[in-house]
């Protein structure tokens, strides 16, 4: 565990010290500022039963100056012009002791961010956004990791919720198994199955072992033995007794919003690269199927978003405004005249 502050950094060795001493410091106005957080904070909900009371995540930040996901290295070469070496991402952290080039590769994670932060910082008043990336990081802070049910790991796989209804049962069932498979392993669910093998799995159903083992996308070893068994045997329960499945949200209008969503898509994303925004900062294709949709608690319907760009989408999508290509082949949103050629 890295902690820095001004002209120091410590390293914390979490095996032979508990984090009861972290209390104090989470409980504290001060601003943890972190890079792409969201694991560090899911671990101190488990461990600690807090996360700092101010948040400045360095990647939110910097897609609102236009960076796409940078990576901590990325960032610190761009702002402050230094390049991180290169550690083996592939050393054992738990085997101590720990060598001085490992030591060296975690105190450079935390080295240099609160210079980056009032780099960051500067960047965001200049183009007037410090309160859209405060709203942002405060969303990520107290964003709760509750448990999932393993029976609705599907809906998180957009190859399965495009599937028909009939075969949705099956796809929670198929979901279940994997995601149950991979917190046994303690593994992402990706590595037992990937998202396509899993909808390949899904549609064809197999019965037999070998049919299992023609599926496209599966691979052999990841169902080899006990677990091709059981997943198997999942199938044949959920041809027994199939699942209850509810309604996906926003199903019943999905084939009347996806072309609009393509448009719509097409137009947001040029629009952002235009205002220097991550586009997928300000809206993923399902964050905005979920507006189109008019699906409760979706991103673009609150906050800077709507005022800035669902505000924009909606007049589009109520025939208000209309798409218009320029020359060079860019979008522009105007007036829509209602004159057809």
């Amino acid at each position: 565990m890295q902690l820095a502050w001004a002209n120091r950094v410590v390293l914390v060795d979490p095996l032979a010290v508990g984090p009861a001493g972290l209390l104090d410091l989470l409980e504290s106005p001060a601003t943890a500022v972190m890079h792409a957080p969201d694991q560090d904070l899911e671990i101190l909900r488990h461990v600690v039963g807090r996360v700092p009371c101010r948040l400045f995540d360095t990647q939110t930040a910097a897609g609102f100056c236009g960076m796409r996901s940078p990576s901590l290295s990325g960032l610190l070469d761009r702002f402050l012009a230094l390049e991180l070496a290169k550690g083996d991402r592939l050393s054992d952290w738990l085997r101590r002791p720990l060598r001085p080039e490992q030591l060296d590769y975690a105190a450079a994670d935390v080295m240099h961010l609160l210079e980056l932060h009032d780099r960051l910082q500067a960047a965001l008043a200049a183009r007037g956004r410090v309160a859209w990336c405060e709203e942002e990081c405060e969303k990520l802070r107290v964003q709760q990791s509750s448990p999932r049910r393993p029976e609705d790991a599907w809906l998180r796989v957009r190859e399965l919720r495009r599937l028909p209804r009939r075969s949705q049962p099956m796809a929670s069932a198929v979901g279940a198994w994997r995601e149950r498979r991979a917190a046994r392993l303690d593994i992402p669910a990706r590595h037992v199955l990937s998202d396509l093998a899993l909808a390949a799995v899904t549609q064809a159903a197999p019965r037999t072992r070998a049919a299992l083992g023609k599926v496209r996308g599966v691979d052999h070893r990841a169902v080899a033995g006990a677990p091709g068994e059981e997943l198997l045997e999942a199938i044949r329960e959920a041809r027994r007794d199939p699942p209850k499945v509810p309604p996906v949200p926003g199903s019943s209008r999905r084939s009347q919003t996806q072309p609009v969503a393509a448009l719509v898509s097409a137009w947001l994303s040029q629009v952002a690269r235009d205002d220097e925004m991550d586009p997928a900062l300000v809206a993923t294709r399902a964050d905005l199927e979920s507006f189109l949709e008019g699906q409760p608690g979706a991103r673009l319907a609150g906050g800077w978003r709507y005022e800035r760009y669902g505000a924009r989408v909606e007049e589009l999508v109520s025939g208000k405004a209309a798409v218009a290509l320029e020359p060079g082949g860019r979008l522009r949103l105007e007036q829509r005249s209602g004159r057809p050629l």
